[in-house]
């Protein structure tokens, strides 16, 4: 049985990780509420991500994977947003990570191999108008996770999961009617918008032995609209 922290895992895609891990894994999720994991099999921290310090000796000594969640869209014209918007995603989506990753380092370096996944964005790697400072702070997690990777190979796989715009509560606002999920639908090869299950799975693989030799890959969940034009 793995031992495995998820940062942000009581709502939304987190939630979904948490109940596909929670019956072979010892699950921690570390968030500000434990609203939706009540009933689960998993152990919860209280912690905000973006103003407190991770208590580690709650957790055990061997850490064999390890997700963050917490995130943000901000999807406005560049001539609109102030310094203080791209701050504020770099915090929530990059520098909130990079501290809770370095205070559980000796833990996860006392695993035999351990996973740490990362979340992306599609709109990282394509240029996607009204995008800037998201894809900045997502940016950054793909290139951190290869550095990552490459100097703690093969101590430890580091990999990123990609998402195209998702069903989940960070994304309600986007999706708040079936005009929009329809229309959100049709810009995807695969004619539908993204599950918060479709994630969970793919983390899961990450996070399991069956993808012991994989690390510092970004894989692109997102109804092939990064890699594929097709005729609507």
């Amino acid at each position: 049985m793995k031992n495995i922290l998820l940062i942000g895992g009581s709502y939304g895609i987190g939630l979904a990780i948490a109940k596909e891990l929670q019956y072979e894994n010892k699950v921690y999720i570390a968030s500000r509420t434990n609203e939706g994991i009540v009933d689960m099999n998993v152990t919860h921290i209280p912690f905000d991500a973006t103003t407190d310090t991770l208590n580690v000796s709650l957790l055990p000594s061997v850490l064999d994977g390890f997700v963050y969640c917490p995130g943000s869209i901000n999807l406005r014209p560049f001539r609109g947003l102030k310094p203080e918007t791209f701050e504020s995603d770099l915090q929530i989506n990059f520098i909130s990570m990079i501290k809770v990753l370095q205070s559980i380092l000796p833990n996860l370096s006392a695993s035999n191999q351990s996973s740490i996944v990362l979340f992306s964005s599609v709109a990282a790697g394509m240029g996607m108008p009204f995008h800037t400072s998201v894809s900045a702070a997502k940016g950054a997690i793909e290139g951190f996770a290869k550095a990552l990777a490459a100097e703690y190979a093969p101590k430890i796989r580091v990999n990123v999961i990609a998402p195209s715009l998702t069903d989940t509560p960070l994304a309600e606002k986007f999706l708040s009617n079936e005009e929009k999920k329809e229309k959100s639908a049709q810009r995807h090869p695969l004619k539908r918008v993204g599950t918060a299950d479709d994630m969970a799975k793919t983390a899961r693989f990450l996070l399991s032995d069956d993808s012991s030799w994989i690390s510092g890959q970004i894989f692109h969940v997102d109804g092939g609209m990064s890699s594929l034009l097709v005729n609507n």
